[in-house]
């Protein structure tokens, strides 16, 4: 058998060759006819139709659909389910098909050459599928393998067209799937899905909902929490759950809105509280109709109880009263269903508070899904105990791609890392949590990438692992873009998302970035910049046909965060300039409303213009000046700076490092140290404070200092570069006066401290260099990684703020005793020249205590000292976890007495789940959001 991936098309069975035994799906003008029983389930007919529309689409061919007669060409697609197929059945039982591995599974499907399967028949391509659903998604992986993305329509992605088509014989098969129940929910819809779907379909109506089921199940999804915020999926239109069921889409309701009930219904024609100690009877009435409703649809029901609107219970809510809501439910289940109430599917959400009550004691019958939630901010808050295998229900995820909420609701790009994903999903999945898997995907736009990437990975999540993520982002660009610019596109689209998770946009602000040291912010600027020229000269490589589509995965959500990153940036510079007294500072604050422009006529774009204004409303989102949690109504001009320049010329002097200006500071100008391993360049800004133009000079006190001038004239402000000849410098610390001489008498003196290592780099072997007080060491590049108690540990690239995250795999063993001989650790190598107390900042990935034991922990150790143990969770108060996650980082300290040379820091693996990403040795160490970069380190690539 030939078990094909669920992203496997460029290496699929479809061929524009003919190799001999092949099947000619699409040859001399000719599209085969199609074969699919009336007597199988709606969803399959749909399905088949759908694949006559790809085939058109993509050979300019009708092939013909016959549902009433028994298939009679040269050669013919036959697709249907096992069990409801004549023509399937009549071939499973002559044994021309062999269905081994797919009969009486979940969801499995088999695609095979057959010859000579009918009376005049010489071959046939056959898809079998083992249920509804198994059907439509070999129809569907058919499609997909044509060229076809699932997000044709609903990102206008271009179906190239193809001379032949040719299915290499053999079999192929995939399912069942990992997690039984794979999906999607539309939340937080105002105000751009919610304004879109009214603009085109009159609000979520069927029309709308026929598109949404189409995409969820050609990405092999099959489970479905419709959009709520104000509307009711079941009463709005009656067509919607109708074609749910006919399209195959499992549906539920929220985590809030038991027994199958919108809350929209309650708000609209609810009598008394949403309160079941004084309105029991109501809303007993209530859920029976729900329940009513539902009939023999393909449903999972949400059990308990929140309080109204999707907000906590009172404080006095007791669990016994939770327990009671929970029976009682299930009696409205035996009573309308007349089953036992075990053979309805029904899922308890683990959402938020609900999670202390089952801490607490809180317990619902076997058969309940146990649906465990993440924190709405992608790291999980609980798992259920390894090996659990007692609750017949399972367990399922509730995971987030959109939030509304604290600390700030994030709803406008695309800021999901799918390493991040990756990490989180795999200690589900292989802690058993497989039953049901549902993603927060907000307007579902432009959640394009993840969402595909969840369902992908539920379906089949050894599929993927940490070291094929890349793999995956380039295959899903050559799947929309082709495979000419897929590498480069892919690079685009791991990079943005990258970018974005260092702070969602929506956290942004002027201070998020350091203008004072490392040159932090005008690095973020700069990337961004980098990114956007590449994705705008990218774009002019594709042809007219993919710009619409690329301009929406891919140019608008890195241009307009590039946009807005610069916004707050300039506007951080503004404030700066300002106290400053910068002759710069309105161009600044002109140069902010400039950008704040540019951001509205990139939504307006999106809306208006694009593929026709197809789109439009749904780049309605606020994103700019938050106040707090809840977004602005619209977005907002930061404060800007303006000053009336000096009517003279003034000289004003402004140092890397510093946050001070001469010559009014009064205290030396010093700027940082210049280190021969890690040879920096500072930036030293000349400025005018008034508005005539002055000359200046530079004057370095040793030949051996470089200035990137000496000389010039200076309107508003001039960058100056400073950095050292180390062929010339002397060793060890030297002082070297820089002097700048401006208008009149005006002078200022900074002082370079340049400092040339007496160890030269063919003396030390490996390792780090200390530099400017600190060594900052990225995860990845350990000089030794050791495994141990059948424990190894694995890089993800691209994981987390800076360069890669480094895990321990596999994420279901034991904690293990840091310190003892062969236990699992890294090893760094540094050189410092500090001696006494030393800081060592180990900066983590801000997961939770899933196993709730504690704590998750891990140990540091410098050379033989015994390990230090640190608990990941020794503090997390709301305001730590605000922080944490607002930060996407957790930093955590431990402090260890060095004395200056040689040493090696190891990290122990103490539990599961840590992502480490960054270590940083030294005491008060410049601050920055991102933390130091790197330090100098000599080659050793035994980890890359």
């Amino acid at each position: 058998m030939i078990v094909c991936s669920p992203l496997a098309a460029q290496d699929g069975y479809v061929r524009s060759e003919n190799i001999p035994g092949s099947f000619p799906l699409f040859a001399a003008g000719t599209v085969a006819p199609l074969y699919v029983s009336h007597d199988d389930h709606a969803g399959v007919v749909l399905a088949a139709e759908a694949l006559v529309q790809d085939l058109y689409q993509v050979t300019g061919s009708h092939p013909v659909l016959t549902m009433d007669a028994a298939p009679a060409a040269r050669h013919v697609v036959v697709a249907g389910t096992i069990g409801k197929s004549p023509w399937i059945n009549d071939l499973v039982e002559r044994g021309t098909l062999d269905v081994t591995g797919i009969a009486a599974q979940w969801e499995s499907f088999v695609v095979q050459t057959v010859e000579k399967p009918f009376p005049g028949v010489d071959q046939a391509l056959v898809i079998a599928g083992s249920d509804k659903r198994g059907t439509i998604f070999g129809i569907y992986e058919l499609c997909k393998q044509l060229g076809v993305s699932p997000w044709y329509w609903w990102a206008d992605v271009p179906i190239a067209k193809r001379s032949a088509l040719y299915i290499t014989p053999g079999r192929y098969a995939q399912g069942p799937p990992a997690v039984q129940y794979r999906g999607i929910f539309l939340n937080d819809e105002e105000p751009a899905l919610g304004r879109w779907a009214v603009a085109k379909y009159g609000g979520f109506t069927h029309a709308f909902y026929e598109r949404l089921f189409e995409l969820i199940l050609r990405m092999k999804g099959n489970y479905l929490w419709p959009a709520m915020w104000w509307a009711s999926f079941n009463s709005d239109d009656p067509l919607n759950p109708t074609l749910a069921d006919r399209y195959g889409i499992v549906m539920g309701t929220t985590h809030h809105e038991p027994m199958m009930r919108a809350h929209a219904e309650w708000r609209k024609g609810g009598q008394g509280p949403w309160n079941y100690e004084t309105n029991g009877p109501t809303l007993r009435h209530f859920w029976t109709e729900g329940v009513k409703r539902m009939g023999t649809r393909e449903s999972i029901v949400s059990m308990g109880m929140r309080g109204d609107g999707d907000m906590a219970m009172s404080e006095s809510t007791n669990i016994a009263l939770l327990e009671k809501i929970v029976h009682d439910q299930r009696q409205i289940l035996h009573t309308v269903t007349g089953k036992d109430p075990s053979r309805t599917p029904q899922l308890w959400a683990l959402y938020k508070e609900v999670q202390d009550y089952y801490d607490k004691g809180m317990r619902v019958p076997d058969d309940v899904t146990l649906l465990l939630c993440d924190d709405n901010w992608g790291n999980l808050r609980k798992l259920p105990p390894v090996g659990d295998s007692l609750r017949t229900g399972g367990y399922g995820i509730y995971y987030h791609f959109d939030y509304v909420g604290g600390p700030r609701n994030y709803k406008w790009l695309n800021t999901n890392q799918l390493e991040r994903t990756w990490e989180q999903m795999h200690l589900a999945y292989r802690h058993g949590a497989t039953k049901l898997w549902i993603v927060n995907v907000g307007d579902l736009k432009p959640m394009e990438l993840p969402t595909e990437f969840f369902l992908d990975y539920a379906w089949d999540p050894t599929a993927w692992n940490a070291t094929t993520l890349a793999d995956y982002t380039r295959q899903w660009a050559a799947r929309q873009f082709g495979p000419t610019h897929a590498r480069a596109i892919a690079t685009l689209l791991d990079t943005y998302t990258k970018y974005n998770a260092r702070r969602k946009p929506e956290l942004l602000s002027p201070g998020t970035y350091s203008l004072t040291n490392y040159r932090e912010a005008e690095r973020i600027e700069a990337d961004y910049v980098a990114l956007t020229q590449q994705a705008e000269t990218l774009a002019q490589q594709l042809p007219a046909t993919h710009q619409d589509a690329y301009y929406q995965l891919v140019l608008h959500p890195i241009r307009a965060s590039a946009i807005l990153n610069a916004l707050h940036i300039t506007t951080a510079r503004n404030h700066r300039y300002a106290a400053q007294g910068r002759a710069a500072t309105n161009a600044l604050a002109d140069r902010v409303i400039a950008l704040f422009a540019e951001d509205s006529a990139c939504s307006y774009y999106y809306n208006r213009v694009l593929a026709g204004g197809k789109w439009n409303h749904m780049m309605d989102q606020t994103h700019i000046s938050y106040t707090y949690w809840q977004q602005p109504e619209h977005d907002v001009l930061p404060v800007l700076k303006r000053i009336t320049p000096l009517q003279t010329a003034a000289l004003g002097i402004a140092i890397e490092g510093d946050t001070a200006w001469w010559p009014q500071e009064k205290r030396q100008a010093v700027l940082p140290v210049f280190d021969s391993f890690q040879q920096p360049v500072y930036a030293v800004d000349i400025f005018n404070r008034g508005s005539v133009p002055f000359t200046y000079t530079v004057e370095a006190g040793a030949k051996y200092i470089r200035l990137s001038e000496t000389q010039g004239t200076i309107d508003t402000e001039k960058r100056l570069w400073v950095s050292v000849d180390w062929q010339q410098a002397p060793k060890g610390l030297h002082r070297v006066p820089v002097t700048i001489r401006g208008p009149g008498d005006a002078t200022v003196v900074i002082q370079a401290l340049v400092q040339k290592q007496s160890l030269s780099k063919g003396e030390i072997a490996e390792g780090f260099v200390e530099s400017g007080g600190y060594t900052a060491m990225e995860a990845a590049h350990f000089t030794r990684a050791v495994a141990g108690d059948g424990i190894h540990w694995q890089v993800i690239h691209n994981l987390g703020r800076t360069d890669a995250g480094v895990i321990t795999l596999p994420v279901t063993a034991p904690a293990s005793a840091p310190g003892k001989p062969g236990a699992p650790h890294l090893e760094y190598t540094f050189h410092t020249r500090q001696h006494g107390a030393i800081t060592v900042s180990v900066y983590l990935s801000p997961t939770l205590d899933f196993h709730n034991t504690g704590g998750l922990r891990y140990a540091v150790s410098v050379d033989d000292e015994p390990p230090r143990l640190v608990n990941l969770h020794a503090d997390f108060s709301q305001a730590a976890w605000e922080q944490a996650v607002g930060d996407n980082i957790l930093i955590r300290t431990s402090s260890h007495n060095l004395t200056p040379g040689r040493h090696v820091l190891k990290f122990w693996r103490v539990d599961a789940g840590v992502v480490l990403q960054k270590i940083v040795v030294g005491n008060n160490v410049p601050a920055s959001y991102l933390g130091p970069p790197e330090s100098y380190r000599f080659p050793n690539t035994s980890n890359e």
